[in-house]
């Protein structure tokens, strides 16, 4: 049974008492009311027009004024939501649930002597571990804990990533602490259990891990540039480099192999993030170049043998003006998925030795499918696509001369290729839905058979009865449909009474998948809706999809959740007083104008480790990387474009915002913490309505990657409380102040 929000107290002076109330019984040290910001305004001017920041110094987050109001902010709202009586429930089923399975696997990797290599986190475990197997069916070892690189007293150590040599022998390990993604590589000798000497800091981490030579004699890596003293933050990306480290030598003695020292004529940009690649089998390497954080690559291929020469000859497969975003090598082809000419994409290749896009082989056409990425099996190329975030699996067999058949895995609502390697035939594939835990299935291609991998047990709560969810497609402010995915109970009564929680993202081209995870469990099975939203800036729909969400056309992401909210209030999913909306990192954007442009759609937002100063967001150590996606100030048409799109920007004085909880790791490389504290300050002054504004700290996180276990539990818990307490759940209510 569903109630009716409760009415708000008269002020927000009001609903501070109430909060401070139940917050002190939570938190001796937790201030009465959340601290007001001293406004002290510094002005700007872009392009002939003047911008007032009124907060520009809580960018000095070390500085103790600063440090302390975001302190206070946190310790309010974290007394307030701790006090909300269904919270402390809400977390505990979170923690059942996510304990169904007694384990799950990821990041399979398998070598030629048949060795298995895959991340393992059983149900009790803060982290994963590193397992290994001397065959799919052998027996299972523990080779690697991060935990091991913990300092006493420290913070905790995360994985990043984990390379094996193909000698299985040694293997490359990524650690960070503290979620901060800031990467050291750790050499580990599989057979000892212990470090070699060497060490490298400084890895970039976000497009390339470390690629292995064939004889395991040494690996490739990327490593940014050392930053001077004294330099700004938004200089930390440039002049990134690929080295090959040799086994047994210093990181110091490293030659780089590709970058603007080493290679200018094809390494030019400051922000371009070059990597090398090796496919086991192909004499050649592709040289591999990220420009900041556009999808659109530029690619070389060369001779193996001659990266350690004086010279290389780097030849050109393509540039970024070829629209192609991903790509692998296989029986002496490089394949490439590109846009050129297909803005869903179609699947080309060219001989690895001499690349030639002008002559280059149509392996897969462009179709009604999205083609996403590609992987390289023994004996064949498989291409992952997909239909409104379903995937789809396809083998490519260029030699038949016949489309590709489209593989047909059991329940397989949406499919990917998990894993296929070079030496083996079968590959992996992982199901899923919307509504149900999906499998890890191996698929023997010369059987065509579909076999549940053992790997990876069933979860009790992967099959749980009685959800369904549909798919719809809306149309915008434009007329352009947007795919919405709703998940719901079978039994629920579409009369708006549902708390429905809204997430959509919309940048990068980025593909909202089907996945299920049985912690949702925990908001449907009280009755409530999960739905995502497909806006533009995402890739759903391909590269046009994309593109139509970003930089100057940015406003039609947050028009499409708009639109999207307004169909499921019209369809009696549930209505303002029960919808909130949820987005984090560049999906700050589409929740922060959401809010801002339609404050009265709806009765709550939450905002996790959010982009919300667009403008300031080139000064940051990750912002000039972004510059690709979002625009620069330093153009009349990215200035009124990043202006406009700026949620911080557009708070207007008396308006009557919802209920919104920001939430944020210090330790965020990606987007600065002060973004959150910016944006709370601002619409905490800026307010009319009686809605709390709120912000959550979390001083060992960053930007939720490399995260223990129970740090998002307790978050998932916190923004899940907030938003029932906020569409009147009955059993969130905090007590009333007397």
């Amino acid at each position: 049974m569903f109630h009716p929000l409760r009415r708000p107290p008269a002020t927000l002076a009001a609903v501070f008492l109430m909060m401070a109330a139940t917050s002190a019984m939570a938190a001796p040290d937790a201030p009465a009311t959340p601290p007001v910001a001293p406004v002290r305004p510094v002005v700007d001017e872009y392009h002939g027009i003047k911008v007032s920041d009124p907060y520009r110094y809580m960018e000095d987050l070390k500085n103790p004024e600063v440090d302390g109001w975001m302190k206070a902010q946190s310790l309010f709202t974290q007394a307030v939501i701790e006090r909300l009586p269904g919270r402390r429930q809400l977390l505990q089923r979170i923690q059942e649930l996510d304990k169904g399975a007694p384990y799950t696997i990821g990041g399979l990797h398998r070598l030629q002597n048949g060795t298995v290599f895959y991340r393992k986190l059983e149900a009790d475990a803060e982290t994963p571990v590193i397992a290994s197997r001397p065959s799919l069916d052998g027996e299972e070892t523990i080779i690697l804990d991060p935990k091991s690189y913990e300092q006493p007293g420290g913070s905790h150590a995360s994985l990043e990533f984990f390379s094996p040599s193909p000698d299985g022998r040694h293997a490359a390990v990524g650690i960070a602490t503290g979620g901060s993604e800031v990467t050291t590589i750790y050499i580990r000798d599989l057979r000892t259990g212990r470090d070699l000497p060497a060490s490298i800091d400084r890895i970039e981490t976000a497009y390339n891990e470390p690629s292995w030579l064939p004889d395991s004699s040494g690996f490739f890596y990327s490593r940014r540039q050392p930053l001077a003293a004294g330099a700004p933050a938004s200089e930390t990306y440039h002049n990134t480099e690929a080295f090959l480290h040799t086994l047994g030598q210093p990181a110091d003695s490293d030659r780089p192999v590709l970058g603007r020292k080493r290679t200018p004529d094809r390494v030019t940009a400051p922000l371009d993030f070059p990597s090398v690649r090796v496919f086991p089998g192909s004499k050649e390497v592709i040289g591999q170049i990220h420009h900041g954080d556009a999808p659109e690559l530029t690619l070389f291929s060369a001779r193996l043998d001659t990266l350690t020469a004086p010279s290389t000859d780097w030849k050109p497969v393509c540039t970024s003006r070829d629209q192609v975003i991903d790509f692998t090598v296989h029986g002496g082809f490089i394949y490439l998925v590109t846009a050129a000419q297909a803005p869903r994409y179609k699947v080309i290749r060219t001989p690895a030795a001499r690349p030639d896009l002008a002559t280059a082989e149509v392996v897969l056409p462009e179709s009604e499918l999205v083609i996403t990425s590609l992987l390289a099996s023994r004996d064949a190329v498989y291409v992952n696509a997909t239909r409104h975030g379903a995937g789809v699996v396809m083998p490519l067999d260029p030699a038949n001369g016949r489309p590709p058949e489209k593989l047909s895995p059991p329940h397989d609502d949406s499919a990917s290729v998990s894993e296929a390697s070079p030496y083996f035939s079968d590959i992996f594939i992982r199901t899923a839905s919307w509504t149900a835990g999906g499998a890890l299935y191996a698929y023997d291609p010369s059987r065509r058979e579909f076999q549940v991998s053992p790997l990876q047990p069933a979860g009790k709560y992967d099959h749980v009865l009685g959800y369904t969810s549909q798919q719809v497609e809306v149309p915008s402010h434009d007329g352009v449909k947007v795919p919405l995915s709703i998940i719901y109970p079978e039994n629920v009564v579409l009369d708006g009474s549902a708390p429905l929680l809204l997430n959509g993202y919309g940048a990068y081209g980025s593909i909202r998948h089907v996945g299920f995870s049985p912690l949702n469990l925990a908001w449907l099975e009280r009755g409530g809706i999960i739905a995502v939203a497909h806006v533009r800036g995402g890739g759903e729909k391909g590269r046009n999809w994309h593109l139509d969400g970003q930089k100057t056309t940015k406003p039609n992401t947050w028009k499409d959740l708009i639109a999207c909210s307004e169909y499921l209030i019209t369809h009696k999913f549930t209505s303002t007083a029960k919808l909130s909306i949820q987005g984090g990192s560049a999906g700050g954007i589409l929740i922060g104008r959401a809010i801002t442009e339609r404050p009265d759609l709806f009765a709550a937002a939450i905002i996790n480790v959010g982009c919300t100063d667009l403008l300031r967001m080139e000064t940051t150590e990750n912002g000039p990387p972004n510059i690709q996606e979002f625009g620069t100030v330093t153009t009349t048409e990215g200035f009124h474009a990043l202006r406009t799109m700026s949620p911080l920007h557009n708070v207007q004085d008396g308006a009557r915002y919802p209920s919104v909880l920001l939430t944020h790791g210090l330790n965020d490389r990606r987007v600065d913490a002060w973004m959150s504290g910016k944006m709370t300050a601002r619409l905490q002054a800026a307010t009319a309505s009686t809605n709390p504004v709120l912000l959550l700290l979390d001083p060992e996180a960053g930007h939720g990657i490399g995260s223990k276990r129970s740090q998002i539990h307790d978050q998932l818990a916190s923004r899940w409380a907030f938003a029932l307490w906020r569409t009147g759940a009955p059993d969130f209510q905090p007590a009333a102040a007397e």
